[in-house]
């Protein structure tokens, strides 16, 4: 028998008896990281604030959106990812935000446009509340991507100044950049879409969007501070 034969032979024995090295199926192990956890949650609440943001909301003499206790979530899980794992994971974090909301506004899209069955009866309702959902994303993703990159770059840039001390003035400093780009550029696109008309409305909007969600994240920062110590620890953090 030649070489070949018996090789290829072998072969077949190997495989009829399972022992060949792809007989059992191969899997990618999973990285022991939460990283990919807190992406997942940032990018959920920016799906959810799209939808959330459409509706216009009033408080008193207060003027917002439905989305106003959602924009600092997002602001504190992107300080997390920033000041754990540093601008380059929180500016992919972000981009994929900005992916997942586009995909969301093609998928209304679609979704309106197909003809509606015959027993559904809500068609009107559903094109009206998802039919503002492009404007609001457009909003939506200008003011978050300036503000977020201008959040993890500003905080960035205190971390290299301070070190590991201040945790709280670069939280603080890099959400009051941040939140002030977000709020503006966001403000701008979707008022008019949410019925906001006159210029002393606008100024309400900015400023009491603005104050709010920066004023909120600071309340959180009790919860905040723990969150990021607890993500160090649990990803063996150089500087802890």
């Amino acid at each position: 028998m030649s070489k070949l034969e018996n090789g290829s032979g072998q072969g077949v024995a190997e495989a009829a008896s399972g022992n060949t090295q792809n007989s059992q199926p191969q899997f990618v192990d999973l990285p022991k990281s939460i990283y990919p956890i807190l992406f997942g949650i940032f990018t959920a609440v920016l799906l959810v604030s799209a939808i959330t943001a459409s509706k216009g909301v009033q408080i008193g003499p207060l003027v917002t959106d439905g989305a106003f206790f959602l924009f600092p979530i997002a602001y504190v899980f992107g300080d997390v990812l920033t000041e754990v794992f540093g601008f380059r994971a929180a500016r992919r974090a972000i981009w994929t935000g900005f992916a997942a909301q586009l995909l969301a506004t093609v998928s209304f899209w679609i979704a309106i446009a197909l003809p509606a069955a015959d027993f559904y009866e809500s068609q009107d309702e559903f094109a009206l509340i998802l039919g503002n959902i492009p404007q609001i994303v457009a909003a939506s993703l200008a003011g978050y991507l300036v503000g977020q990159m201008l959040n993890a770059w500003a905080l960035v840039k205190i971390k290299a100044k301070t070190g590991e001390k201040s945790l709280w003035a670069r939280l603080i400093g890099s959400t009051v950049v941040g939140e002030f780009a977000d709020t503006l550029i966001f403000c701008a696109i979707a008022a008019p879409v949410i019925g906001i008309a006159t210029s002393s409305d606008f100024a309400n909007y900015v400023i009491v969007g603005f104050l709010w969600k920066t004023a909120l994240e600071v309340v959180l920062l009790p919860l905040t501070y723990p969150i990021i110590a607890w993500v160090k620890r649990l990803e063996g953090y150089p500087g802890k």
